[in-house]
């Protein structure tokens, strides 16, 4: 079974890009998640598995290594465990395969241990731009947050779509922690989601 993985960080990002690639697959599978996350605590992620622990995936295409994730520890674990169980990853944007004709590919771990490395260094990178960005536009008289004298209720609050997203990873079990690096949002709007779901 050849199965294509794609990952998209929020439901406001678009996956039209993923629709260029014009092969064909018995399955293709979009996470909506942070690559932060652990692949196996993906809804993905975990379809993945199951079809490797079945023995039914043969080849999982990723249109990049980023996809996989941006840890990492976690990234290569994750590559690591799939060989094991002998399945062909396939790196479509650099044209890079694990097992090309079933036998390793001697760069492999090589390339895929320094490229998911440059991608979790991407991440921080971006994390702390977004941190200096807000920082200088408060110095420079911004204010964050919702517009003073706006008024919202709780139930326009709960509706909204980051608030369904945090409702969803708060069902799965996922901590305030995990759900702010998931979601990309603040503590304070996770705490006020769980407050009004649990009341």
């Amino acid at each position: 079974m050849r199965v294509k993985y794609n990952r998209v960080s929020t439901t406001s990002q678009s996956a039209e890009r993923f629709k260029v690639d014009e092969d064909s697959y018995d399955k293709t599978i979009l996470d909506v998640v942070s690559g932060s996350v652990p692949f196996q605590e993906r809804d993905g992620g975990r379809e993945i598995l199951k079809l490797v622990e079945s023995g039914k995936l043969t080849e999982l295409v990723l249109e990049e290594l980023s996809r996989c994730g941006r840890n990492t520890g976690d990234v290569i674990q994750t590559l690591e465990w799939l060989d094991k169980h002998k399945v062909n990853v396939k790196v479509r944007n650099i044209g890079l395969e694990s097992r090309p004709a079933g036998k390793k590919n001697p760069v492999w771990k090589m390339i895929t241990s320094v490229m998911s490395s440059l991608y979790e260094m991407e991440l921080e990178n971006i994390k702390e731009r977004t941190h200096y960005g807000r920082m200088m536009y408060v110095k420079n008289g911004g204010k964050l947050g919702r517009p003073r004298g706006s008024s919202e209720t709780d139930r326009e609050f709960l509706k909204k779509e980051t608030s369904i997203e945090i409702q969803k990873y708060l069902e799965k079990g996922f901590t305030v922690r995990e759900i702010i690096k998931v979601v990309g949002c603040s503590p304070n709007t996770v705490l006020k989601v769980k407050k009004l779901v649990a009341s």
